[in-house]
């Protein structure tokens, strides 16, 4: 069984000190590729961790996330398309809407020049959602003809099943990550247990969204399969179909394969 992280922060400075044997703890628990997003224009420009990564195929996104909405500028989004041009099978992501952050009318400002460039690129978007899902929708659908077939992934997915259902019906990947291993997720674990298998991607967004059980701890890519074990209790397709599929899902948005 081979497992794909879509979506894990491994540059960030949680890994610093430990980031090779993270890795190869990933390795041992099936993991075999991981995307790591861009949050920053800082962020993304530094590039020593990729030596960290041996053992695992590593696809990157650049992107201007909302939660560090004071770091960027407007200078920001000429840098992103600079690096669309530059690296023909980068993703654009993380990018977003945040209730929880501040200006929010800048925001959707970069938010929406964002998704005009990933239009221009022909490159999925990584979306980022917090209390916004149905301003993003919004958006999305206003530019659903310019983007690729294959437009993206609702990233940390949580829900209703009639909310998931939208996403897929724009073709989007519906992020499965930790949250489904909280039994309070009821309506969440409800409407990925009906979501179309197509449309699925697991993620562990570590180092945050820790599983049910580590609440409090750095999360990891090889904790990964937990959230498989979960969602294989969710739904009716044997493990072997799951694993199969949702790997398959992965490397054709991903690889664009």
């Amino acid at each position: 069984m081979k497992l794909f992280d879509s979506h894990c922060h491994l540059d960030f400075s949680a890994f610093d000190a430990d980031r090779q044997t993270v890795v190869a703890k990933a390795c041992q628990r099936n993991i075999r590729a991981l995307f790591v997003p861009g949050v920053t224009r800082s962020q993304s420009q530094q590039n020593k961790w990729l030596a960290d990564c041996d053992g695992v195929d590593v696809i990157r996104g650049f992107g201007l996330h909302p939660y560090f909405i004071a770091q960027h500028s407007h200078d920001d989004l000429q840098w992103l398309e600079s690096q669309l041009q530059q690296n023909a099978h980068a993703l654009v992501g993380e990018i977003g809407l945040d209730a929880s952050c501040s200006n929010y009318d800048y925001q959707y400002h970069l938010f929406c020049q964002q998704v005009e460039l990933a239009a221009e690129y022909r490159r999925p978007v990584i979306l980022h959602h917090r209390r916004t899902q149905p301003e993003l929708l919004r958006v999305i659908k206003s530019m659903r003809n310019k983007l690729p077939d294959m437009p993206g992934v609702i990233h940390a997915f949580s829900g209703s099943a009639e909310q998931a259902n939208e996403w897929v019906s724009l073709g989007f990947m519906l992020g499965v990550g930790g949250t489904i291993t909280y039994e309070r997720a009821k309506k969440t674990r409800a409407a990925i247990a009906q979501a179309s298998l197509q449309h699925l991607v697991l993620e562990t967004d570590a180092p945050d969204m820790p599983i049910a059980g580590f609440q409090g701890r750095r999360n990891e890519p090889c904790q990964l399969d937990k959230t498989f074990n979960q969602l294989a209790q969710l739904r009716t397709e044997s493990t072997t179909e799951l694993a199969l599929q949702i790997w398959q899902n992965s490397c054709r948005l991903f690889y664009r394969s």
